[in-house]
């Protein structure tokens, strides 16, 4: 069997798997399966283009995905009423006024002799900015939060169309990172992976914390879709070709308009994957996805070589975290709601993580294969699982301690499948299930 034949039977096999759901369940559960996956297998690139393309150990997936969520709220929803005029210009005034305070604290840096005097300069410095900061700050966000805080209490967004906010996603994620890159690319491996971890940490705190920016903790609710190409289900069961088109189908009007929006979601999510899949091929038979590779191997000969290991780690990094960034704006898009306390390492960082490995790192349609195997059994474990304890437990009598035992442990067997997943596949095929050529 030529290797060819073997990655096409694999990718057939996962959808087959897709399918058999929408038999066995239901259609609408095997559609959001896979537009999950889609959006997974974006993420998937992101990370495979740091750690599969140059060996950057990125565990701050999640703080990225979360920033391609907010691009979402600060593009395409509508700017709050008043509240740019009690508190917006305020609070950017602020934070300009804060980024200044770090300009002067690394001019200072630059500058200065070093010393004590320097020492005290810096000090006096970042104490002075921040207690100026915090006074025209703190009332401006106050003003902008009373307004409305039951639907509001944020400054909104630009109200621009929400196709727009993915790319803009990538641009927030991608700026980002260049900030984080310019200071933790530097360390080592393991140190890296801590300060990207922690600094996803920060991204989320902040996310839920500051109201003015996204409502916190409150969500944002009611975020655009992307017409005309996904509608809405009113407007689909109002329409009378699409009344006529269903009555063709046989289905009823829900179900029917229902499918219609998450198939509009699945077609735009296919293209924006194809596109950044056919990017990254291209990058990487490219003689610069060949000088990341060499990079990658062997670090030292590459320096030695002339190659500017930092600066190709810096665009590396930054590139790849522009991909989850778009990612995270097409989830938020898809799920119609920007949810900060949702973002949790688990399934941001981690399980990207897994897919990309079972998958094959390094290579770009392994971590497409390894999303949608991932994600398929991330959600079909729990209710197979389910069904698997009940039947063991079958003929044990109602009251056993054993049998309640045994049926609650159904909830955990995510995290031991995704285990013993990565166990078997690191055990039988350590370069994952298609292995970089």
């Amino acid at each position: 069997m030529t290797e060819t034949v073997k990655n096409t039977l694999l990718f057939v096999v996962v959808g087959c798997l897709i399918l058999l759901s929408g038999f066995t369940q239901s259609w609408n559960a095997a559609i959001l399966i896979l537009n999950m996956g889609l959006i997974s297998a974006i993420m998937a690139i992101g990370v495979n283009l740091q750690w599969g393309f140059a060996g950057l150990f990125n565990v701050g997936v999640m703080g990225f995905v979360a920033l391609g969520g907010l691009a979402v709220v600060l593009v395409s929803t509508p700017p709050t009423d008043g509240a740019w005029s009690a508190g917006g210009y305020g609070i950017v005034l602020a934070l300009l006024l804060g980024a200044a305070t770090v300009v002067a604290a690394v001019l200072v840096v630059q500058k200065m002799p070093r010393g004590r005097v320097q020492t005290l300069v810096i000090i006096a410095i970042l104490i002075a900015g921040f207690f100026i900061y915090r006074a025209v700050f703190d009332p401006n966000a106050a003003a902008v939060e009373a307004i409305d805080p039951a639907v509001a209490g944020n400054l909104g967004g630009l109200n621009l169309p929400v196709l727009l906010a993915w790319p803009a996603g990538g641009l927030l994620a991608a700026g980002a990172a260049w900030l984080i890159g310019k200071t933790a690319l530097g360390l080592r491996s393991d140190y890296l992976a801590i300060a990207t971890l922690g600094i996803a940490e920060i991204i989320i705190a902040v996310m839920k914390n500051e109201d003015w920016l996204a409502r916190g903790v409150k969500n944002v609710y009611g975020i655009p879709r992307p017409a005309p190409v996904v509608g809405y289900e009113v407007e689909l069961q109002n329409d009378p070709s699409f009344i006529a088109r269903a009555d063709w189908l046989g289905l009823d009007l829900v179900t029917a308009s229902t499918l219609s929006v998450k198939l509009g979601y699945s077609l735009l999510f296919l293209i924006v994957l194809l596109v950044l899949l056919w990017m990254a091929q291209m990058a990487l038979r490219s003689p610069w996805g060949r000088m990341m590779r060499a990079i990658r191997d062997n670090e030292v000969a590459a320096e030695a070589m002339g190659k500017d290991v930092t600066r190709r780690h810096l665009q590396i990094f930054v590139l790849g975290s522009a991909v989850c960034g778009i990612a995270g704006a097409m989830m938020t898009t898809l799920d119609g709601q920007l949810t900060p306390g949702a973002y949790q390492p688990l399934r941001f960082t981690f399980l990207v993580w897994v897919m990309v490995i079972v998958g094959g790192s390094g290579n770009n349609f392994g971590s497409v294969l390894g999303a949608f195997l991932i994600w398929f059994l991330w959600v079909q474990v729990e209710p197979i699982g389910q069904w698997l304890m009940n039947l063991i437990t079958v003929g044990m009598p109602d009251g056993s301690a054993l049998k309640a035992h045994l049926i609650d442990s159904a909830a955990h067997m995510r995290l031991f499948t995704m285990g013993l997943i990565l166990l078997i596949v690191l055990r039988f095929s350590p370069r994952g299930l298609i292995p970089e050529k």
